[in-house]
């Protein structure tokens, strides 16, 4: 049955060959578990034979697996290379990309450059950037009033594809000028269980927990101040008075600054990551044409196991 397969079966088939790992390779392609899963049976009930072997914790390529994907990969890619050549103007990326940012860091340093060569390479396409409200980020996304949008990580929704990363920071703690920590070369994760810091609240509590952890490594809790946080201006200003502190990145201080705010060093978490979002479903070729440039510009490795 050899004749019947289908060049979209043979693409499920080598990135899950990739990534070993069905719910990764559903988030590259934009489909649900289950659809690769059929998709990946469907395939080798037409080849006659496994491809991969799948227990609860592992998957894993058979040698028939192994020796078909390394023959079929180079003529794949060839093949979709001619027929994205061949596609009629219509099919070309036109139009406009709404692009809406978490927060101000989360599209990271290079995104200028990625929309620059986006529309260089697109030229019939625009980019409309946006900023997202903190309290609600996700539905202007889940509405489809914009396309794309760059968040910080992790994003574990059902409803959301996780794309192409675009910055890694290390930590650090904003803190009061004159605050107990402003003097100090490092702050850990231990030390902020002395201090209190910002309360925010929306759905993506995998994330504010990867941003704030609630408790210590030791397990003491982290205080919350009493009023929730809105924006990042009233942040920094109640930074400045001493009343908290706010673990971030860096590049914070590239959109909102403070006379009396100062960046320490903070150790013993992993670098902090944001990466494109789109809704599952709603993927077409702006967004798939925009995740190319940005994993060409960017260059981060999309294969890391941590992402907070």
């Amino acid at each position: 049955m050899w004749q019947a397969v289908e060049l979209h079966e043979l693409r499920v088939s080598i990135v899950l060959a990739e990534e070993l790992h069905f719910g990764r390779t559903a988030e590259r392609l934009g489909l649900t578990q289950p659809r690769v899963s059929q998709t990946i049976r469907r395939l080798e009930a037409k080849l006659g034979g496994q491809l991969f072997h799948r227990t609860s914790r592992a998957v894993s390529l058979t040698p028939f697996g192994e020796r078909l994907l390394a023959e079929i990969r180079a003529p794949v890619d060839q093949l979709g290379g001619v027929l994205r050549a061949a596609e009629t103007p219509k099919a070309q990326v036109a139009g406009t990309l709404k692009l809406a940012l978490m927060s101000p860091p989360s599209g990271g340093p290079r995104l200028p450059d990625v929309i620059a060569a986006f529309e260089f390479r697109h030229p019939d396409c625009r980019v409309s950037l946006s900023h997202a409200e903190w309290r609600d980020p996700l539905g202007p996304l889940r509405r489809g009033e914009i396309d794309l949008m760059a968040s910080r990580l992790p994003v574990n929704l059902p409803d959301v594809v996780v794309g192409p990363l675009l910055s890694r920071e290390e930590r650090v703690v904003a803190v009061a000028r004159e605050h107990p920590l402003a003097t100090r070369d490092t702050v850990t994760l231990e030390d902020l269980g002395d201090f209190q810091v910002g309360q925010f609240e929306n759905e993506l509590t995998d994330m504010l927990e990867a941003l704030i952890p609630s408790r210590t490594p030791s397990g003491r809790p982290i205080p919350r101040s009493s009023e929730r946080m809105r924006t990042l201006p009233e942040v920094f200003l109640v930074v400045a008075s001493g009343a908290i502190v706010h673990p971030t990145v860096p590049s914070l201080r590239n959109y909102v600054s403070h006379p009396d705010v100062v960046f320490v060093a903070l150790a013993g978490m992993p670098p902090s990551e944001t990466a494109l979002i789109w809704r599952r479903g709603g993927e077409d070729r702006r967004i798939r044409a925009f995740a190319d440039v940005a994993r060409e510009v960017v260059g981060l490795d999309q294969n890391v196991p941590k992402r907070s």
